[in-house]
């Protein structure tokens, strides 16, 4: 975790995951290692997420080349105190804002363009855009 400019540099490595079961109620199925950046200040939080599709070997058993899919941009969102539109829901306690009631959105569309500058500017053009997201997010209400 790094603080820059009063904001706290949050990057996650989520693990993959095969917690597939015969019986339904208990099948989570599979899921590959996310990157996340989490931009973190007073008024709330905002990330960016990767889909690395890296996935576990009990998955398909094969090799690792055969498991290595594409990575995509998931999710460029937010992470308020307080609803930013009207009926907006609580999703309930948060990681990212001390445990406090959440009040999340995210597009998977608006990451794409944080996607195509990440793999020419790598984590310093993540940053960059995050911080441009914050301000846009929780900027100046007066403005």
């Amino acid at each position: 975790m790094d603080n820059v400019n009063g904001l706290e540099r949050i990057t996650v490595v989520e693990p993959a995951y095969d917690r597939r079961h015969e019986d339904p109620d208990k099948n989570y199925g599979i899921h590959g290692c996310n990157l996340r950046f989490v931009l973190k200040g007073p008024d709330g939080a905002v990330q960016f997420l990767v889909f690395t599709g890296w996935h576990l070997r009990s998955v398909d058993g094969s090799t690792w080349q055969a498991r290595d899919m594409e990575p995509m941009a998931a999710d460029l969102g937010y992470h308020s105190y307080m609803p930013t539109y009207h009926d907006q829901q609580n999703m309930g306690p948060c990681e990212y804002l001390n445990g406090e009631p959440c009040y999340y959105d995210g597009s998977s569309l608006n990451a794409e363009p944080v996607f195509e500058r990440m793999l020419t500017g790598g984590s310093d053009a993540v940053w960059k855009d995050l911080e441009e997201y914050y301000q846009q997010v929780f900027g100046d209400k007066d403005e």
